[in-house]
């Protein structure tokens, strides 16, 4: 080894230890990556965590630039839109980036949350870290609503009427709260401001402080593996898990490779199908706000379609309300409601697969439901979905109580 390598090494080891003096460098490094250990059996159902992480950072990143071409102000909003798609060098891009992250942050985080459910990630010890996500969930709709009324398209502003009005629903206090939410007797200018300020600022940082706080109790119990087993309960005369290997370098190897995957399928949509045939971005959205003439049918973007679609399944607008507020609450009870000692789907009796299958259809459907006409035979089959959508939680807590399944390993199984 050269002197010229020695030097320079030493060097670094140098200024290592001068910032580990001063910030917990190393020791983070360690508690956090090399010698956070994880199953050894992680599947692919496990790369959407990262990959939420990293559409975090794209959205945070867009919506900085977007930020500085965007004017927060009823008479300018879409023309500043407009100029930055035609007159900002790649604004286009950052546009579409943004917009398209707004998707494909919901399709992971619906992914990652599906994969607690199969695995049980939600079940003892990791009852707080399944309340965290869910507060995340609940900041990430917030942002994806507060940010659909930022390019004052005509479905921006109507969408936005709709749902700010079905807060009026509510005995007593509904339409003060209708008032204070909008800021004005319509939806306007100081609507536009305050959720330009909300999108912008105080959202964002609380879902910062929460994906914070969740990774923090992620490691604090330990990741969760398909075999639903707590690898610490099997450890060797060094204190490592037997069946555990290090998070650095090995999973961050496997997830550089869904990085690099999930990246090629995102650039693929933003350049060759950013709109998404109309779910991406509505075609409504591409005509100005006209507060005269309302669009024929008025429907939220795709991520929130199927608890549109509960709320228009029920002909009273405050039970149709209660319903949609009561399907999101209802997740936030699932390590309560799931009373089966057993985690994973890989030993849990059929009647719980069964009954997930249903439940992740329902959700389909009524996600296809929402964009479509509350009439007729949509009505009646909102109805049935909404029903099996409540029933799986009601199922689930009778049949966990004397669930029948396969015996759990007492070590995880791996197929190489």
């Amino acid at each position: 080894m050269s002197s010229v390598e020695v030097t320079g090494e030493s060097q670094g080891t140098r200024l290592l230890a001068w910032i580990d003096a001063r910030f917990p460098l190393s020791k983070m490094m360690r508690e956090h990556a090399t010698e956070y250990y994880a199953g050894k059996n992680f599947n692919f159902w496990y790369v959407f965590g990262v990959l939420a992480f990293v559409v975090l950072i794209i959205q945070l990143w867009t919506g900085i630039f977007l930020t500085m071409n965007y004017k927060p102000a009823a008479l300018d909003a879409f023309a500043s839109v407009e100029y930055i798609m035609r007159d900002v060098e790649w604004g286009w891009l950052i546009r579409y980036m943004h917009s398209t992250g707004a998707s494909a942050f919901f399709i992971v985080v619906y992914l990652h949350m599906f994969r607690a459910m199969l695995y049980g990630s939600y079940k003892n010890p990791r009852e707080l870290l399944w309340l965290i996500g869910m507060l995340i969930y609940v900041a990430l709709m917030a942002e994806g609503f507060l940010g659909y009324l930022l390019p004052w398209g005509q479905m921006s502003y109507w969408g936005a009427q709709v749902i700010i009005s079905l807060f009026g629903a509510i005995p007593v206090v509904g339409d003060p709260l209708v008032e204070w939410i909008r800021g004005d007797y319509n939806i306007s200018d100081i609507t536009l401001n305050r959720f330009f300020a909300l999108h912008v600022i105080a959202v964002p940082l609380a879902l910062v402080m929460l994906v914070v706080m969740h990774i923090l109790a992620l490691h604090e119990t330990g990741s969760n593996n398909p075999d639903g087993i707590e690898i610490k309960a099997n450890k060797g005369p060094d204190g490592i898990p037997l069946d555990g290997i290090a998070f650095h370098p090995f999973y961050t190897a496997k997830d550089l490779v869904a990085i690099i995957i999930f990246l090629i399928l995102f650039s693929a949509v933003i350049f060759f199908a950013p709109e998404m045939g109309g779910y991406f971005l509505e075609h409504a959205n591409f005509e100005p706000a006209n507060v005269l003439k309302t669009p024929e049918h008025i429907a939220p973007v795709w991520y929130f379609t199927p608890f549109y679609a509960i709320l228009r399944a029920i002909p009273d607008k405050l039970g149709g309300v209660v319903l949609m507020g009561g399907a999101i609450i209802v997740l936030f009870f699932l390590p309560w409601i799931d009373r089966s000692k057993v985690k994973s789907i890989r030993y849990r009796g059929w009647g719980y697969k069964g009954a997930l299958a249903v439940f992740s259809l329902s959700f389909l459907v009524l996600g296809v439901l929402g964009t479509l006409p509350a009439e007729g035979v949509y009505t009646t089959l909102a109805r049935i979905f909404t029903f099996l959508y409540f029933g799986f939680f009601v199922y689930l807590y009778i049949y966990t109580g004397s669930e029948k399944g396969k015996p759990v390993p007492e070590r995880l199984t791996y197929h190489g």
